[in-house]
Parts: C-alpha cells; sequence; structure tokens
C-alpha cells in the first residue's frame, strides 16, 4: 500500500494554476485611493482574496470537477465565504446555453428529434439557425424564503389568471444549469427544499409533475453552500452529501489582517480599478481552469493512491461511500489543476481532510459495536442450546 508522504515530502506545484492560488494574497498593490464612491457591485477578484488558501482550494476543485459534489464552508460571520464565493465567476470560462424560455438545448434535439425541444426551437434547429449561445457563468443565489415551487418550477399564476391558461414555469434549479448555484446560511432553509435541491445536483436532473403535466430538467450545478455553526446544525444526511467540507475561520497574521483591510478599502473606493489590477492574474487563472478541466478527462488514479485513500477510510471507520468517491474525484480534480494527468498519493493527501472531516459519526460506531455486541451475545446462546441437543 502507498503511504502517504509527509508535507515536507509534498512537490511545489508545477502548473501555474496551482501556483497562482497558493501565491495569490501576497502581493499588496500601493496606489493613491481616487475620491470615487461605489456606484455599481463588482465582485471581489478571486485571487485578490488573501490566504483562506483551504477555502479557495476546494471551490477551485468543485469547478474543475463538478463529481466532487459541491462545497460546504463552515464558519463564523465575516470570514469572507460569500466574498469568495461571489468572486468565483470571474476565474470561469463561458458556457454554451440555451437561448429558449424552456431551455431546450440541440443534443436535446438530436436525441428526440422534434419531440425533444419545443415547436419554436424545432423550427430553428430544422432551418440551420442555433439556439445556445455563449455566456459568462453566472451565480445563482438562492433565497432563503424560497418556496418549492420557486426552487423546482411550477405552475406560472400569473399567465393562469391572466391568459386563463396553464403553464408550466422552470424554476431556479433549472436556471442554475451550467452556473453556479449558491446557499446562504444553508443550515437555515427547510428541509424538504434541502432535499429537493440535493437529488437534483446528483442526479443533474429532476421531474416537476403538475396534474397531467409534466416536465423535466437539467440541473448540472457546482452548488455551494455556506453555513454558520452559531446559527444550528446542518442534519448529518445532508451534510454527508456535501462533496467537501471547509472550515473557515478569520486569519490570525496581523499582516494579514490587515491588507484585508488595505483590499477591501481600495475595492469599495473604486472596485472597477480594484478589478482591473487584478485582470491579467484573472485572466491567467481563467484560462488555466479551463485547461484543467479539459485535462482532467484523462487523469486517472494510481493503485497506490487508491490503496492509500481505502485504507484511511477505513481507519476513520467512515461508512459512506461517498467518502472516498469524493476524495478520489477531488485527487483527480488537484492532479490536473497541477497539470498532470496522473493522481498520485500526494494528491489524495492534498485533498483528504477536504473530502472526510465530518463524515465521522460516532452514533454510528457505537451502534455497529452495540449490534456486534448482540451478534455475539446470539451466536453464544445459540451454540450452547445445539451442544446440549447434540
Amino acid at each position: 500500500m502507498g503511504n502517504l508522504p509527509s508535507q515536507s515530502e509534498k512537490a511545489s506545484p508545477s502548473s501555474a494554476l496551482l501556483r497562482i492560488l497558493t501565491e495569490a494574497g501576497a502581493r499588496y498593490v500601493g496606489e493613491p485611493i481616487p475620491d470615487i464612491g461605489l456606484a455599481e457591485h463588482l465582485p471581489f477578484p478571486f485571487l485578490a482574496i488573501v490566504n483562506q488558501v483551504e477555502m479557495r482550494m476546494a471551490l477551485l476543485l468543485a469547478v474543475i470537477n463538478p463529481a466532487v459534489g459541491g462545497v460546504l464552508l463552515i464558519g463564523p460571520r465575516g470570514t469572507g465565504k460569500t466574498t469568495c464565493v461571489r468572486s468565483l465567476t470571474g476565474i470561469l470560462p463561458d458556457v454554451l446555453v440555451s437561448t429558449c424560455p424552456e431551455g431546450c438545448m440541440p443534443e436535446d434535439y438530436e436525441r428526440l428529434g422534434e419531440a425533444g425541444v419545443c415547436p419554436l426551437c424545432a423550427q430553428k434547429l430544422a432551418a440551420g439557425e442555433s439556439i445556445t449561445r455563449l455566456e459568462p457563468v453566472r451565480l445563482v443565489e438562492l433565497p432563503l424564503n424560497a418556496r418549492l415551487e420557486d426552487v423546482v418550477g411550477g405552475i406560472n399564476e400569473r399567465i393562469a389568471i391572466q391568459q386563463n391558461r396553464i403553464k408550466l414555469e422552470r424554476g431556479i434549479l433549472s436556471r442554475a444549469d451550467q452556473n453556479l448555484l449558491y446557499i446562504d446560511e444553508v443550515n437555515l432553509l427547510d428541509d424538504f427544499i434541502v432535499d429537493a435541491i440535493l437529488d437534483a445536483a446528483a442526479q443533474g436532473s429532476y421531474t416537476v409533475r403538475r396534474g397531467a403535466m409534466v416536465g423535466t430538467y437539467r440541473s448540472r450545478f457546482v452548488l455551494i453552500g455556506s453555513m454558520n455553526p452559531e446559527e444550528g446544525r446542518l442534519r448529518p444526511q445532508i451534510m454527508d452529501r456535501f462533496g467537501l467540507r471547509v472550515t473557515v475561520r478569520g486569519l490570525t497574521d496581523d499582516n494579514e489582517r490587515i491588507e484585508v483591510y488595505e483590499r477591501v478599502r481600495r475595492y469599495r473606493a473604486n472596485p472597477r480599478r480594484f478589478i482591473a489590477e487584478w485582470a491579467a492574474a484573472t485572466e491567467e487563472m481563467r484560462e488555466e481552469v479551463m485547461a484543467a478541466r479539459e485535462l482532467l478527462r484523462q487523469v486517472t488514479l494510481t493503485k497506490d493512491a487508491q490503496s492509500a485513500g481505502l485504507e484511511l477510510v477505513r481507519k476513520l471507520q467512515l461508512d459512506s461511500h461517498r467518502a472516498e468517491y469524493t476524495m478520489f474525484e477531488a485527487a483527480r480534480a488537484h492532479a490536473a489543476a497541477d497539470g498532470r494527468i496522473v493522481a498520485e498519493v500526494q494528491d489524495v493527501r492534498a485533498v483528504a481532510p477536504l473530502a472526510l472531516r465530518q463524515r465521522r459519526s460516532q452514533f454510528m460506531v457505537d451502534f455497529f459495536e452495540r449490534q456486534a455486541a448482540e451478534d455475539e451475545a446470539i451466536q453464544e446462546h445459540l451454540n450452547a442450546i445445539i451442544g446440549r441437543q447434540g
């Protein structure tokens, strides 16, 4: 079995992507601040976030390989969780999206013919017209007061009242397809809504039934949640569905905290200028993310890496098979981010805490131990009874 290497044995990142991530936050651009107030909200640059390498690494792995199952950020208020999530759109390449309100895509037409798309899209495709366009990745934020109909879709009440006809409306999950879906304070969201979101994220599609009307929609999004543990716990079965977990704490180094203050101050004074200062590095990272996504298709996991990961899961007494699946998919993404097509033990080491923390249930460990003791007692009595009869 391949033993996990020590931190001193880990090789330094060879690709630009991991190098950019680990080095970002070290520089300070000390230009004078013009007297300009905020007129428009623009996302804070991803690379301008000081330190918090683990949080940014987890988010980066999730967007390179959505198979890791999303990210859950856990920490107190004011530690940059929401800012970091909102900054992700700046480093992601454009995606091909549907121009149709119903979300029709060319692959639907290729697979099912005219029955797979709406009549207007069928007409356009038959005429050789496009029904898609390139758009920047969007961050779709789910409000805490969202109803289940808002999330999955339902009857369009306005059309029903005004036009006296029934129309099935797409929900937030469908509109988040190929984008990022962010749930702030996920632990405060109604459980049945969280269950619907997690199921749709895991399957990549979902079906809405309203009477005789049925609609099936794509939901291929990267799910990101954040929570403050002071405000309540998250159900264990929901916690297990998030691939990577990051414990986010405030920075402890005085120089880094001053750097956070200076950057936020500069950003609020002139966000466009601040973003422009990071534009070159942001564009470089966007290109590296695109390259990592392409390379991921070729990345394989070594036998030693598999053995090390499985032994770690066994020693931690983790029952959920999502543990190794998430860990191995994250390791593949880590290797792709480093420009390699082979994920090794060092990649498992890098992602194991993200994939395995908070998965161990002491309740289940105790439950299985009690069950084993009961089974042993049953066998002892059974052996005694059979022995007397023999």
